[in-house]
């Protein structure tokens, strides 16, 4: 290693909206900002959390409400984090196994995942079964502190499904999901690309309605980092994020969809066929083996003001750890939760002090 760059370590999950991340990394992004950056693949978001908190990683690839339940002592090993980028917006889905989706079209659910018109035929299905007396379904998220399971919630209490009551939901690391589904383990899910696309291309699911659907434009991953590593390394934190920029920019650009699909899906990343990552890459997306839709910007990334996190996001995701029972309500943890997505470290790092950006939140039943 050049001894004129500064060693940061990353941890990450495979998903695709890692790409920032390996971009900075194998294209150069990360050393021409004077940062030598090692990224090292984990196995699940536990693990990430974990060894962040023990000084493990500098900095983590990490889920958006991760850093705040961290902060809030909700977690084992909680440390005091921010979240100063947003890595990826999108490209969560929920996926349904074949069979589940079948009834639920015989219900008419939407082929092309309208949520509402998706979850009042999940509620009929449920219906059905209760009066038959069959076992609840099961739904896997990949952790309770995670944009999947807030949004898979707020999904069925929509329809008039009551989590935890009605239907069980499981935690198990993202690139488990498909498996667990062929198993017959779970009857559905929600997690990152591209392990929705694992079971559809598979046959042993169907998507059922995706994040950009529920959500628009909403958080996904988050670079997540200790407060003490922050406050510690100002310098190494403003050029790690200036190169991540660069990265978020080079993958969004068109031109590098398929040089983008072709990085990830290498053996120490993915490690899965190209043909798994280029749907979510290039918006057309696999709702079945024949069908598929294309759909804008069903999972983004930029490296411009897009890319600043947005205080009202964090509540929101504080919020919805009240309404679980994960957390109480208390004004001085949504202001800690507002400060920790915080877009000025962002922002002055970049020059975009004056950039301002649309801060509303539209869910899919609000609009």
């Amino acid at each position: 290693m050049d001894p004129q760059l500064k060693p940061v370590i990353a941890g990450f999950i495979p998903l695709l909206d890692s790409a920032v991340l390996v971009a900075a990394a194998e294209k150069g992004f990360a050393e021409e900002e004077g940062i030598a950056l090692k990224l090292v693949r984990e196995t699940s978001w536990a693990n990430i959390r974990d060894r962040i908190a023990v000084g493990h990683f500098d900095v983590a690839h990490m889920l958006a409400p991760m850093p705040i339940a961290a902060s809030l002592n909700l977690t084992s090993l909680a440390v005091p984090m921010l979240a100063p980028m947003v890595l990826g917006l999108g490209g969560n889905a929920i996926t349904a196994s074949a069979a589940l989706w079948q009834v639920m079209a015989g219900h008419g659910a939407d082929p092309e995942g309208d949520p509402v018109s998706t979850g009042k035929a999940l509620a009929a299905v449920m219906m059905d079964r209760m009066a038959e007396g069959a076992a609840k379904l099961r739904f896997g998220v990949v952790h309770p502190f995670s944009g999947h399971a807030y949004e898979l919630r707020y999904w069925l209490s929509v329809a008039g499904i009551v989590p935890d009551r009605d239907i069980e939901i499981s935690v198990l690391p993202p690139q488990l999901m498909a498996d667990a589904l062929a198993a017959g383990q779970l009857d559905g899910y929600c997690v990152g690309e591209p392990w929705n696309t694992a079971a559809i291309l598979a046959g042993t699911g169907r998507m059922v309605t995706y994040k950009q659907a529920i959500w628009p434009d909403s958080p996904e991953k988050v670079l997540g980092v200790t407060q003490s590593w922050a406050e510690s390394h100002p310098e190494t934190l403003a050029a790690l994020l200036k190169a991540i920029a660069r990265a978020a920019d080079w993958c969004a650009a068109q031109e590098n969809t398929e040089a983008l699909g072709e990085l990830l899906s290498q053996p120490e990343y993915l490690s899965c066929p190209v043909s798994l990552c280029l749907p979510a890459l290039t918006g057309k997306v696999h709702f079945s083996r024949t069908e598929a839709l294309q759909i804008a910007d069903f999972l983004s990334f930029s490296g411009g003001v897009k890319a600043a996190p947005v205080p009202e996001h964090g509540r929101w995701f504080y919020e919805q750890m009240v309404r679980w029972g994960q957390a109480s309500v208390s004004p001085k943890d949504t202001e800690v939760a507002e400060k920790i997505f915080s877009p000025r470290p962002f922002l002055q790092a970049l020059g975009l002090s004056g950039a301002s950006q649309d801060n509303s939140i539209r869910l899919f039943d609000q609009r």
